[in-house]
């Protein structure tokens, strides 16, 4: 698993942004849908946010738009 800053990561219904990578610690907000910017800051060991990422799906930018409808 490849971590970069910016990603999205979705698990059920929860979305995870990874806002600041370091070496050994993750900094995140957990958001309530995909387009939210607000949301509660946290920070885990690398480890255990790779366990709390398991089963999770990245979101790339174009699976984050909605489609239009025509």
């Amino acid at each position: 698993m490849t971590l970069q800053q910016n990603q999205l990561w979705q698990k059920g219904n929860q979305f995870f942004r990874i806002v600041n990578l370091e070496r050994m610690a993750v900094d995140f907000k957990t958001l309530a849908d995909a387009e939210a910017k607000e949301g509660p800051h946290q920070r885990l060991p690398k480890k255990e946010f790779c366990r709390l990422l398991k089963g999770a799906k990245l979101l790339t930018p174009a699976a984050r738009t909605p489609l239009s409808a025509t």
